[in-house]
Order: structure tokens, then C-alpha cells, then sequence
């Protein structure tokens, strides 16, 4: 089965230590197989996403690129990429062209994207041509990727599991070290 990567552009660690976070969960808990940062090497970023990792399961990565260019040039090789970015093509029209039959790495930006993402990028794909979170286009591109499938993933060697409730909260914890 194809594998589904993201890269996170120009994370920098005062600025953006919550939302990369955030990017990087979204991409695990919707079906994404890790997740590449470009920026400042952040290694508490790192930790934090590889806690929950841990402690929910599953085998998500995470690693720093110091060179966004040559990650992109090689990915090329053996996969395909998508950029999500306000200024792209209707995301409805576009994620059914994005084959499945090859790995994906899916760009979202930080700081303003420079051109050789749209260059490099196989489809650069809006969610909506507004400004938004690259978070919300994340989930959303993910989402109809894997036609909300994804929504239902069990995660491997998971210590804490949460029950669904109408209300409340019901937590489920293994014995598992």
C-alpha cells in the first residue's frame, strides 16, 4: 500500500511550536504515515509527537529536514506530491486525480511557500481560495484522500484507547508497557 508523508514548510520554534504540533497530530490521527519539518530543529516538537505516538499507538514519524529541495527532488523518484495552498485547484476536482498507487507527500506551508513548491508540487490543490489554517486543509485533504476511512483506524500497540460517549469522558488503558 502507498505511503502518505507530510511536510511541514519553515517551522519556527517560537512561532510555530503549537501549530506544527498540531499538523503533525492531525497527520497521524488521519492517516498519515509521518510527518518531514523544515526550519529550526525542533527537538521538543519532536517529543511531544513521539508521546502520543507511545501512549496511543501506532508507528508515526517525525523528522527534521534541513533541506526541503533535495527531500522533494528524491520524493519525485518514487512518489508523487501534492501542495495544499489557497492559490491551487479545487480540492473536490483535484484529490480524485491524486493516485494512490504511489507514495505521497503532502506539502503544507509556514512562512510564505517559495515557487519551487509550486514547480516541484505534481498538483497544487486548494481547499478554498481564502485564507486558512493549514491545519483545517490538512484534515481536509486527508479526509477525502482516504474517503473518510481513516476516521475509524486502529492503531497499533495503542496504551490508551477512548471510548466514545454521548457525554463524558471514558478512557481505556492497557497493561502494556
Amino acid at each position: 500500500m502507498a505511503k502518505v508523508y507530510v511536510l511541514r514548510l519553515g517551522h519556527r520554534i517560537f512561532r510555530d511550536q503549537r501549530i506544527t504540533t498540531h499538523c503533525a497530530l492531525v497527520a497521524r490521527a488521519f492517516g498519515a504515515d509521518g510527518i518531514f519539518y523544515s526550519g529550526q530543529k525542533d527537538v521538543s516538537l519532536e517529543n511531544s509527537v513521539r508521546k502520543v505516538c507511545k501512549k496511543f499507538g501506532g508507528n508515526f514519524e517525525i523528522k527534521h529536514v534541513s533541506n526541503w529541495k533535495s527531500l522533494l527532488k528524491e520524493w519525485k523518484s518514487k512518489g508523487k506530491i501534492a501542495h495544499l495552498t489557497m492559490y491551487g485547484l479545487p480540492l473536490e476536482k483535484q484529490v480524485k486525480k491524486v493516485a494512490k498507487k504511489y507514495d505521497l507527500m503532502v506539502i503544507i506551508g509556514g512562512e510564505k511557500v517559495p515557487p519551487e513548491v509550486y514547480q516541484l508540487s505534481d498538483w497544487n490543490i486548494s481547499v478554498t481560495n481564502q485564507p486558512h489554517s493549514e491545519v483545517a486543509a490538512l484534515a481536509l485533504f486527508l479526509d477525502r484522500y482516504f474517503e473518510g476511512k481513516e476516521l475509524h483506524k486502529k492503531f497499533r500497540d495503542a496504551k490508551v484507547f477512548i471510548i466514545p460517549q454521548e457525554r463524558g469522558k471514558k478512557v481505556m488503558q492497557t497493561d502494556k508497557k
